[in-house]
């Protein structure tokens, strides 16, 4: 089975142009599957519906949160269709399974004014006066302003090279998840920001060269401009978490608060889907709600 399984991902990565963070969990999730199964050596066909209701009830005997559970069946199920795709199995063990639905959670978001403070306590001169240490300050600013000025995964940012963005046009190309590809706007403070950075890099600044560097002068990582952003929140005394995604949201919720249409900020974001984008609306819902209910003399608070 493990075979097959591996089999699988390679169709993920090969086929279907899944990013390599996806292919990772699918290979995580679908181990702990076949854990669970025993690693069976036998034929696909012993993939019936008892074990894949076990194994339901197993995930969920872990106090898991619905999301995660939700995420490593969905792992399971996509194995299972590409059996059932290459008919290697004939029936699906999923049918007349209740799957529980995805809980709905708002996105967390900065408001604007926590943005400005944010920005307020990073800026290379002030951190630069505390810590002695200009060059970074700089580069972490300029990765600050550009996921907020563009809307950016981690991942997005932490793949640009020199020659994805044009400082001139104020356009950068991203590579997206499942290999898509899009060109975003970047504001006139990223882009300020990015060529004062730029202009601390050794030249010449060759346009394959990565855009943000670690400090030892390869490309920062996901995982690095995470810890970027924590040391950013520490900064301003942020009192809750702050991290690239949730300034990620700002930046669509922000967007759609200033009357951008849902569309455009679909396109920039890069869903797929427009319904991954509509959750944004009810965030700014519910902002309204809460302005209303505080100046209004006739609400209920």
């Amino acid at each position: 089975m493990k075979l097959l399984v591996d089999q699988f991902l390679l169709h993920l990565k090969a086929q279907r142009n899944f990013a390599r963070n996806t292919t990772k969990a699918y290979q995580f999730d679908l181990g702990e599957f076949l854990a669970y199964a025993g690693a069976m050596a036998g034929p696909p066909a012993a993939l019936d519906r008892l074990l894949m209701r076990g194994y339901i009830a197993f995930i969920s005997g872990r106090k898991v949160s619905r999301n995660t559970l939700l995420r490593k069946i969905s792992a399971v199920r996509s194995f299972i269709h590409y059996l059932l795709e290459t008919g290697q199995l004939e029936t699906d063990p999923f049918d007349l399974i209740t799957i529980p639905k995805k809980e709905k959670r708002l996105p967390r978001f900065l408001t604007e004014g926590e943005v400005g403070r944010l920005q307020d306590h990073n800026r290379p001169e002030e951190v630069n006066a505390r810590e002695n240490n200009y060059y970074f300050a700089l580069r972490d600013y300029a990765i600050f302003e550009l996921v907020y000025s563009s809307g950016l995964r981690r991942s997005e940012a932490a793949g640009l090279n020199i020659g994805d963005l044009d400082l001139f046009s104020g356009f950068a190309r991203v590579m997206g998840k499942g290999s898509r590809e899009r060109l975003v706007p970047v504001g006139d403070k990223a882009l300020a920001a990015i060529r004062e950075y730029l202009g601390t890099r050794p030249k010449p600044l060759a346009h394959g060269l990565p855009l943000f560097l670690n400090y030892k002068n390869t490309r920062l990582t996901g995982a690095g401009i995470a810890l970027i952003f924590k040391r950013m929140a520490r900064r301003a005394r942020f009192a809750r978490p702050m991290n690239p995604h949730s300034v990620r949201h700002s930046f669509a919720t922000h967007l759609l608060d200033h009357g951008c249409d849902l569309k455009s900020v679909q396109e920039m974001l890069g869903h797929k889907n427009l319904q991954t984008t509509e959750i944004y609306t009810h965030v700014s819902l519910e902002r309204l709600k809460e302005v209303y209910d505080k100046a209004h003399p006739r609400s209920k608070k």
